[in-house]
């Protein structure tokens, strides 16, 4: 008979776009592109919508704006407008993160 113990608890994981490093979930960051065309920053993760993650890392955050990954991954262009604010949130995010 074998011995039960507690089984490890499931933690999604998920890849970032940019730097294809897969993380936990809960290390990353979601931009959801909503069913009214809109893409916003997903701090709950659950906004319903077409998501792609980030790494918490400006770096990942400036390569993904500057070229189309995002916009690929999310299967729209982004405007003007969700630039300008993906670009003042990126600026709030640190230069690095630590490699767990």
């Amino acid at each position: 008979m074998k011995a039960k113990g507690p089984r490890p608890k499931h933690v999604p994981v998920r890849t970032c776009v940019v730097c294809r490093q897969e993380r936990a979930k809960r290390e990353l960051i979601r931009i959801v592109r909503t069913p009214d065309e809109t893409v916003r920053i997903d701090p709950t993760g659950k906004l319903a919508g077409r998501g792609a993650y980030l790494c918490r890392a400006r770096p990942c955050w400036e390569q993904a704006l500057q070229g189309q990954r995002l916009g690929a991954a999310l299967k729209t262009t982004l405007s003007t407008e969700n630039l300008a604010e993906l670009r003042a949130y990126a600026a709030t995010l640190p230069e690095a993160i630590e490699n767990r």
